[in-house]
C-alpha cells in the first residue's frame, strides 16, 4: 500500500500542475478568441474554415496590439491618442476611470517607474509577524507631510491568490528589503512558502563573507 500511496503522489505532482496550467491557457484563449466578435460574421474563421479553431482570436487579438503600438509610435497616432482620450476626459465616469487604469498600467509597465521593482518584508498584521510586500512607492506629498518619519507605499498580497492584499504606508526604517524578483516573490506567495525564491545576486553573499 505504501508503494501504491508514492506512485499516486508521483502521479499527483506530475498531472496537477500540468492541468492548472493547460485550464489557465485555456481561459487566457478563451477570452481573447472574443475579439472574434469584432470582425464581420461572413469572415469569421469557423465560416471560412468550416470548424472552430482555438486561439484563432487570440492572434487577432496580439496582432491589433501590435499594430496600435506601432501606429501610435510616430507623431499621427500620437496625435490620434490623444484626440481619443480629450473625448474621453468629458465622459466623467469613464474619464475617472479610464486615467485610474491608464496610471497604474503606466507605472507598472514603464521601465523608469519603481513600482513593483523592489520585494519587502513588512510587520504585519503585529509586530511579531513578518509579510512579504512589494513596494509601490513614496506617499503622496499631502499624505507624506503628515507622517513624522519616512515612509513606503506596500501592496501585501494575501496567499494564494496574490490579486487581493492590502495596502498601507509603513516606516522605510521598518522594513527589509530583500534579494529575490517580484517573479520569485510570487511564486512564493501562490505556493504558500512551498517553492523557495532564489536570491538575485548570490554571488554578492559570497563575496561578502569571504569579506
Amino acid at each position: 500500500m505504501a508503494a501504491l500511496k508514492k506512485y499516486f503522489i508521483t502521479g499527483l505532482l506530475i498531472w496537477i500542475p500540468l492541468v492548472i496550467t493547460v485550464w489557465v491557457l485555456k481561459a487566457i484563449i478563451g477570452i481573447m478568441d472574443q475579439s472574434l466578435q469584432l470582425l464581420p460574421e461572413a469572415i469569421h474563421p469557423q465560416n471560412l474554415l468550416g470548424f472552430h479553431l482555438p486561439g484563432a482570436g487570440t492572434v487577432l487579438t496580439l496582432l491589433v496590439i501590435l499594430v496600435t503600438g506601432l501606429v501610435t509610435a510616430n507623431i499621427v497616432g500620437q496625435k490620434l491618442v490623444r484626440f481619443w482620450e480629450g473625448v474621453l476626459a468629458r465622459i466623467p465616469v469613464v474619464k475617472s476611470i479610464y486615467y485610474s487604469v491608464k496610471q497604474v498600467s503606466d507605472t507598472l509597465f514603464s521601465g523608469s517607474g519603481e513600482a513593483f521593482r523592489k520585494v519587502l518584508l513588512v510587520r504585519y498584521p503585529h509586530p511579531q509577524a513578518w509579510s512579504v510586500a512589494f513596494q509601490t512607492g513614496a506617499p503622496a506629498q499631502q499624505i507624506g507631510e503628515m507622517l513624522p518619519d519616512e515612509h513606503v507605499s506596500v501592496f501585501i498580497p494575501t496567499a494564494p491568490s496574490p490579486v487581493n492584499g492590502f495596502f498601507f504606508f509603513v516606516k522605510k526604517s521598518e522594513t527589509i528589503e530583500l534579494d529575490i524578483s517580484v517573479d520569485d516573490a510570487l511564486k512564493y506567495i501562490v505556493s504558500m512558502g512551498v517553492v523557495p525564491p532564489q536570491r538575485r545576486h548570490p554571488n554578492l553573499v559570497g563575496r561578502a563573507q569571504n569579506e
